[in-house]
């Protein structure tokens, strides 16, 4: 009855999200950065109360206490910026196993304009993942849920990109450490995870932790459906209902790599019709985009996919591939194999790079159809994953048997 209540809350926020996502508010004065950045990566820049609401009609506050913030952190090149996310903390006391634990959690895709940063969403009511924040919440976690870079904040969002969406994940934990209201203890335990776009921002934390941000006490991770390899991701989703995804995709390498000269490939009419993804958010994204194909958008007629071996964007998206790296904690991946957005052999080869390297990997492969249905299907593996982290039991490795 557990599992059944999360899957029915789910798919319900999750429908009442994709009606209402495109009618939210524009950024407002807090997500504008100051002038000069000041400030190691984690430290909190500024931050205000906010809300979580689990409807959109604003009837179901989450029982927690709520702070809207905005922090340091580095971009692909290193470069300081400031990212805006969301600190959650029960307002009941934590009974379990030591400290209060703290959650990290990176949302899946949202779209690419600022109205559709999670911290705006949460607040509205109207973020489909809201189900999954408020079953940490339920069993005692503190949650930091990060905007990413550019995601309510100047510039554009780094879809995708699993060496910036790690670092902001690391970095909102820090945050939760140095927050003058709702602190979370410099040593509670931390966790990350996330699926789909975020289950490639939680793997892209793993995979850095301990290059990055090894003052964060990280204990365990549960990344779901990551799109690791992003030239295997990218032909399924050209021509398909998930075409959008991909002019996501277009959009944050040409800003964050000007020098690959993406923009170069396509004819005005396709650069107007890529542009106009920029300003959309997931539910109003899908629609203009489905089952474009990228060959009606390139000079050539080629489609976009063709020049992903071109040898300086296959060095980036090669630098971007998770798998190479090892997690220094234990991890949960679990991905459906029916899904029809992020490819499933790509995620398991990642798991499969990681055990190689060293790591403790769990892998939970699923049979749920679709995507979404997916996310469901993983919900209760990850939540008892994480339960047991936090009560100490070891995990169990599946590397050698998958």
């Amino acid at each position: 009855m557990r599992v059944l209540a999360t899957v029915t809350t789910t798919v319900a926020l999750l429908l009442a999200g994709l009606t209402t996502q495109a009618t939210q508010a524009a950024p407002e004065d807090f997500s504008t950065p100051p002038a000069t950045l000041t400030g190691a990566p984690g430290d909190v820049v500024r931050q205000e109360p906010s809300t979580f609401y689990l409807d959109p009609l604003r009837a179901l506050k989450a029982p927690a206490s709520v702070q809207r913030l905005m922090y340091v952190s580095r971009g692909v090149k290193d470069e300081k910026i400031a990212v805006t996310g969301t600190l959650l903390t029960p307002r009941t006391p934590w009974v379990g196993r030591g400290k209060r634990p703290l959650v990290s959690y990176a949302v899946g895709t949202q779209g690419m304009a600022d109205r559709c940063a999670p911290s705006r969403q949460l607040a509205a009511g109207t973020e489909y993942e809201g189900a999954f924040v408020k079953g940490l919440l339920t069993r005692g976690y503190a949650v930091v849920v990060t905007d990413y870079q550019g995601l309510g904040t100047p510039g554009t969002h780094a879809y995708a990109n699993s060496r910036s969406l790690g670092r902001s994940v690391l970095d909102a934990a820090r945050a939760a450490t140095r927050s003058s209201v709702d602190r979370v203890a410099k040593d509670a335990p931390v966790f990350v995870a996330g699926y789909s776009e975020g289950g490639g921002g939680a793997a892209g934390a793993l995979e850095q932790h301990a290059s990055y941000a090894p003052d964060v006490n990280l204990k365990a991770g549960y990344a779901g459906a990551v799109p690791a390899d992003l030239t295997r991701v990218a032909p399924g989703l050209d021509g398909s209902l998930y075409a959008a995804f991909l002019a996501y995709s277009v959009l944050g390498l040409d800003d964050l790599y000007p020098e690959l000269r993406i923009g170069d490939l396509l004819t005005p009419a396709g650069q107007a019709k890529v542009d106009s993804a920029g300003e959309t958010c997931t539910a109003d994204g899908l629609a203009p985009f489905a089952f474009t194909r990228t060959s009606t958008l390139t000079r050539e007629g080629r489609p976009v996919t063709d020049y992903l071996s071109r040898p300086d964007l296959a060095a980036v998206l090669e630098g971007l591939r998770l798998g190479k790296g090892r997690p220094d904690v234990p991890v949960l991946v679990a991905h459906t194999t029916l899904d029809d957005v992020v490819p499933f052999a790509q995620d398991r080869d990642m798991a499969r790079g990681w055990c190689r390297n060293g790591a403790t990997v769990t892998f939970a492969p699923g049979v749920a159809p679709t995507h979404v249905g997916g996310a469901v299907e993983a919900f209760p593996k990850a939540f008892a994953f994480l339960e047991a982290r936090v009560a100490g039991v070891r995990p169990t490795s599946s590397c050698g048997r998958f």
